[in-house]
Parts: C-alpha cells; structure tokens; sequence
C-alpha cells in the first residue's frame, strides 16, 4: 500500500479505536494524569499520522517540495517510495490535508483569543469590584477576596503569579485548611498548565466535530483536570478536607440534589475523593505509559519503511 494511505488507514484507526478504549477502561478516574498523557498520545498519533502523509503527498505532486523533503537522505532512498505511482490524487490530498493543518492553527488562535479576552474581561471586573488602592503593586497579593453572597473561587492570572480569587460567602463556608485546598487545587491547575491543554482540544473538536478521537479528548479532558487538580489538593490538605471544601462551594448550585445541573460530576468527584480506589501499581502505570509513548513513534516507522528498507538492500 502506499505510504500515504497506510498512514490516513493508522490515524483513522487510532481516531476510531482510542475513545471507544480509553472511556470504557476504568482505570482513569484512578490515574488522571495518566490517563491525561494517553490521550495526548492518542491524539499526537492522530495529527502526525496526518502530517506526514501531507509531506509524502505534497512530495509526490510537486519537485519542489519533493527536493525539500528528501534533501538530507542518500541517493537511492526517494527511489524506494515509488513516488511517481501515487498518480493523480497525491496533489488533492496534499492540499487537502494542508487545509486541516491552517484550519487547526486558526481554530486554536481563535481559542486563545478568546481565551485573553476572557481573561481581560475578568480583570477589569475584578478591578470595579476590589480597586487598587494608591501605592498598591499590580498584582502583588495571592489571595483576593470579593463581596459576593455565593460562594466562588476561581484562579485569575492577573501578572507573572496566579491570584485566587474568592468571595466572602465562599471564606464563610470554608473551615479550617478548606481554604488551602481550594488554593491547592487551583495552583494544581496552573502548574499543569490545564488551560492550555483544554485549548488544544477545544480547538481540535471545534475544527473537526466528526473526528472522534477530537471530540471524545475535549469531553474527557474538562473531567480528567479536574480529577488531577483535586488529587493535587488531596496530597496537600488530605481528601477529606478536599471533600468538604467541594461540597461546601457548590452545595446551593443543585449538583448534590435529586434533580442535578449540568455540573453533576462533582458528587462523583467527591465520592471519589471519600472512597478512593486504589491506584494502579508502579508497574502498571510505567507499562502504561511506555507503551502510550509508543503509539506515536507508529507512524514515523511506517513511514521511514520503505526508505530504510532501500537502505538495507
């Protein structure tokens, strides 16, 4: 089969295979940041599964390319991808694919756009609400309180450190280290850099809805952070008071009674957190990651085959 193809048959598999697997497995929720690289993997085999096939396209149908492409390999190599036979579609596909390629740089600028303008929006706010007062430094406090009679707390990167926000109805709910947990669970945020990960694949289901494996990493990475920054807090603060401080943000917003919101993973969250399952072993969880490690390097040897069987002979 022609390398191209071969490639589009791998990445519609993984794209086919990997939600189907990995939401069926029960082993995430037990190992979120795990489960986090998995799917990274999943969807980077995806994306350079289709980036290569581009090169060898694009290769195929024009001379200038093709000489890019191949420049640093020995005399012989470019003979072995038989690129005169891909025939008339290489052209279409190459343009086709480097299509997806613009189309994903421009739905991922759009996410970040909109992702500063979400954020500027929320500091101006946060200064009609709580001015600075003269001779106060920009951004110097790591802790900003707000009047407000619900209660919330949310992570506001207004300069070089993260500042939390929170409001006077949350400090009234929260006893003793529930405080420092909910601060815990937000730095886990930003240490992470979730948000730039959830604009990856918001980007990415956004610009290619009928993907699967796209649509299937924004839906469970907005869970899986959140799994990840609540075992963050727990590490810090204990899990029951990472529980507690929970349940005590979000006990009026309906998620814990009979007819739950939109936002009713949190009584599993806090279930999870109450009664633990017991983690993967180490062995367990290094297999698992080398062989998501793996799955991209799939591939780059599919497509060096040929190449390095000319090499060989």
């Amino acid at each position: 089969m022609l390398v191209p193809l071969a490639l589009l048959v791998l990445g519609g598999l993984v794209s086919a295979m990997a939600p189907r697997v990995l939401t069926r497995a029960h082993w995430p929720a037990r190992e979120p940041v795990l489960a986090l690289w998995v799917w990274q993997c999943a969807v980077a085999t995806v994306l350079l599964c289709c980036v290569l096939a581009m090169a060898l396209s694009a290769a195929a149908a024009w001379a200038a390319v093709r000489g890019h492409v191949f420049a640093p390999a020995p005399h012989g190599v470019m003979e072995a991808y038989a690129l005169t036979a891909y025939g008339s579609w290489a052209a279409p596909l190459a343009i086709l694919l480097a299509s997806g390629a613009v189309w994903t740089a421009a739905m991922l600028t759009r996410e970040v756009r909109r992702a500063r303008a979400r954020r500027r929006h929320r500091r101006a706010d946060l200064l009609v609400r709580s001015p600075r007062l003269p001779g106060e430094e920009r951004g110097g406090e790591r802790l900003v309180v707000l009047e407000g009679e619900r209660p919330e707390a949310w992570l506001l990167r207004a300069g070089a450190e993260p500042q939390l926000v929170i409001t006077t109805a949350a400090l009234r709910r929260l006893k003793g280290s529930q405080l420092d947990a909910v601060l815990a669970h937000e730095q886990g945020h930003a240490r992470a850099r979730h948000d730039w990960l959830l604009h990856c694949a918001s980007a990415l289901a956004y610009g290619f809805p009928q993907v699967p494996v796209f649509a299937a990493f924004r839906d469970q990475v907005h869970h899986l952070v959140e799994l990840a920054a609540d075992d963050s807090a727990s590490r810090r603060f204990g899990r029951l008071t990472t529980a507690l401080a929970l349940v005590e943000l979000n006990e009026d917003s309906g998620v814990f009674g009979p007819c739950p919101s939109s936002l009713s993973h949190l009584p599993g969250r806090v279930d999870r957190l109450l009664a633990p399952a017991p983690r993967l072993t180490v062995p367990q969880r290094l297999r698992l990651t080398a062989a998501a490690a793996l799955v991209p390097v799939v591939p780059v040897l599919v497509t060096f085959v040929p190449g390095l069987s000319a090499l060989s002979g």
